[in-house]
């Protein structure tokens, strides 16, 4: 003989209709305390979720995003210290001056000796306007440099989260046989 044993269940609270219970608004509870039911039971609040180690696939496009365009404005930066540093060898190396036989009469400042007279006279040509922008290509190509290696640790940070496939596991991984 075999008697039937029901499998148990656990205890459950009984149900409570929707109308047998007042309607208690959160705004009806003061803030910090636990919320009651009808019965007197204390429910806790329910706990915040804890901040994913891992960033969301939105929070991975925004910082690829941001790290492309602080690439992008260190590209910029870069073509402006060239062109400034362009434009400071020009002054320094290329003659200038009213032509005599074919060539100019002045020569520029790096090239051969100081051309004395008014004809020569350039504000360019001046030691205050060249140390001048000496020092715009300077700057141009320190923030150039500053950049540059902003935008390369933006490129690293947006990808240090993501989840990396062994390359034994990946698309393309050599076959074991």
């Amino acid at each position: 003989m075999t008697s039937e044993v029901p499998p148990e269940t656990p205890t459950e609270a009984p149900a409570v209709k929707p109308s047998d219970t007042p309607a208690v608004k959160p705004s009806d509870t003061p803030a910090g305390a636990p919320a009651t039911t009808p019965a007197g039971a204390s429910v806790a609040p329910a706990p915040s979720p804890a901040p994913s180690p891992v960033p969301s696939s939105d929070a991975h496009e925004r910082e690829r995003r941001h790290a492309q365009r602080a690439e992008g404005w260190s590209i910029v930066w870069m073509l402006v210290a060239l062109l400034v540093w362009g434009w400071f060898a020009f002054l320094m190396l290329a003659d200038y001056g009213p032509e005599y036989d074919g060539r100019p009469v002045c020569r520029g400042p790096l090239v051969g000796p100081l051309s004395e007279g008014r004809r020569c006279e350039d504000a360019w040509r001046a030691w205050p306007a060249l140390l001048g922008v000496l020092a715009l290509a300077t700057l141009t190509t320190v923030t150039a440099a500053a950049t540059t290696v902003y935008a390369k640790v933006l490129t690293r940070l947006a990808h240090r989260d993501r989840p990396s496939v062994p390359l034994s596991e990946g698309p393309g991984a050599p076959s074991r046989g």
